[in-house]
């Protein structure tokens, strides 16, 4: 399985609830609220000042390395 910056966050955790430190990490603390899980990466990433890309790759190798 692979993201890319249109996944939405919901989407991602739903994937894999293992993926929410990632989140958390940037600052996004409310991931249970369903405004921010219909977000998708690359604007939570944008409102949160994080490189989109650079994100994707994170939680790829992290999904990649479960498998």
């Amino acid at each position: 399985m692979q993201i890319t910056k249109d996944t939405l966050i919901g989407d991602i955790l739903t994937m894999d609830q293992t993926t929410a430190p990632y989140f958390l990490e940037m600052g996004m603390h409310c991931l249970g609220c369903p405004a921010s899980r219909g977000e998708s990466l690359e604007m939570a990433c944008m409102v949160h000042g994080v490189d989109a890309d650079e994100m994707v790759n994170k939680i790829n190798a992290h999904l990649a390395a479960k498998e």
